[in-house]
């Protein structure tokens, strides 16, 4: 997770847990009233948090996807100009070739 979504967590849940406390000391209910109003409480952050982390969970697979469909076309456009520059290189060198062996042709005459 990175620092940014394992901070707004991390708040999340601090407040969650003042707020329960605040609320607990401030209730006027009796006590199985009050237990359920926590465990809603809970029940409801629980939510979030698997809310959260699922949505952070979609953001990393685009991403991924991104960066991975971004790779793929980068490796292509090298190969594609390696091919290219590579079909000079031997033209040029049988060229150079022909040169070399008309050169030899006239040293052997």
């Amino acid at each position: 997770m990175s620092g940014k979504s394992s901070d707004s967590i991390l708040a999340l849940l601090a407040g969650a847990a003042i707020g329960v406390g605040i609320g607990i000391l401030f209730a006027p209910d009796k006590g199985s009233k009050t237990r359920e109003k926590i465990k809603g409480s809970f029940d409801d952050l629980k939510e979030d948090v698997k809310s959260k982390f699922g949505s952070f969970e979609e953001e990393a697979k685009e991403k991924f996807s991104q960066s991975k469909d971004e790779l793929k076309e980068t490796v292509e456009n090298l190969l594609s100009k390696s091919s290219y520059k590579a079909e000079e290189a031997i033209s040029f060198l049988e060229e150079k070739l022909a040169e070399l062996k008309k050169q030899n042709a006239k040293l052997q005459k």
